[in-house]
């Protein structure tokens, strides 16, 4: 079983003393985004879980934690773009505190498992397309050496968002393919799209999966077995996990997001308890609770053939 923490909201930035009391629990509950009322608890036991992947902007609160995850594989999928607080309103300084809490996770677990996500790609008469180029290479240039590969996206109109951002036409996506290609040939890194149906291959881009399954099997040195994640859209690469997050609960106040429907956030983040087996709120009498079955993926049979 891999577990996601969280594609729904960034657990390390406000939520990993939560975290870290669940994994000392042994268990976590979540709600069934499409039935509040069924809540499933999940085994944390490490025999269990074979990987932790972390979504972030932010892992400063978790930077001297890290020990506590000894007995876990895990890897980060970080987010560091070149927005400012008018689309990112809740991320610290990326020069003062971002980057530098980019090389100081780096250095603590290695450049192979922290991944740089430079997402999603938003062009406006502000963030233009050589804005990006110019951003894009700064901070190729302050990573390079602390990661190995950066994920790209372009912008999601999803339907909460309205009409704000505008889609990226085949001909802007392509001269963006050839300028950050470029660079990240300079500085030595992979780049990949993140549920992107375009094929950007001919610029040396390939299709990425954010729950990596080969990234997981380097970590653990085992084979696993794992299965395309049916719940993703069909242009995602990932493999199945289980998120322990919960919409409507992240601070970051990023106005692209899709994880923050309404306007419930700051009600949400007050419910939470870092006791409670649930990002926020309790467990009801209404609730119906069930056990998920889950079980570890690594093959264990040594084939001699």
């Amino acid at each position: 079983m891999i577990i996601s923490a969280s594609r729904r909201t960034d657990i390390p930035s406000y939520y990993s003393n939560w975290f870290f009391r669940r994994l000392e629990a042994g268990f976590v509950c979540t709600r069934n985004p499409m039935n509040p009322r069924q809540v499933s608890c999940i085994s944390l036991a490490p025999d269990v879980v074979d990987g932790i992947v972390f979504w972030t902007k932010n892992p400063t609160p978790m930077l001297d934690k890290l020990h506590l995850l000894k007995d876990y594989p895990f890897y980060f999928q970080f987010t560091l773009n070149a927005y400012g607080k008018d689309l990112e309103a809740g991320i610290p300084s990326k020069d003062d505190v971002i980057a530098p809490a980019f090389q100081k996770l780096s250095r603590q677990i290695g450049p192979e498992r922290i991944i740089w996500r430079y997402d999603p790609i938003i062009l406006t008469p502000k963030y233009t397309t050589e804005y990006h180029i110019h951003y894009f290479e700064e901070l190729a240039k302050r990573l390079s050496g602390h990661t190995l590969k950066c994920v790209i996206s372009f912008v999601d109109l999803y339907r909460h968002l309205g009409k704000q951002f505008a889609p990226l036409g085949e001909s802007e996506i392509y001269e963006l393919a050839v300028r950050f290609s470029d660079i990240a040939n300079k500085y030595n890194l992979t780049l990949e799209t993140c549920a992107e149906a375009i094929d950007l291959s001919r610029f040396g881009i390939g299709h990425g999966h954010c729950i990596d399954s080969e990234l997981l099997e380097r970590i653990i040195s085992q084979p696993m077995s794992l299965s395309k994640d049916k719940n993703q859209r069909e242009e995602c690469g990932c493999m199945s996990s289980i998120d322990i997050g919960m919409y409507d609960s992240c601070l970051n106040g990023c106005k692209y997001c899709y994880a923050n429907h309404s306007a419930a956030v700051q009600k949400n983040f007050r419910l939470h308890d870092p006791s409670s087996p649930l990002l926020y709120g309790t467990i009801g009498p209404d609730d119906t609770i069930k056990d998920r079955a889950v079980e570890s993926c690594k093959i264990l049979q040594m084939n001699l053939f």
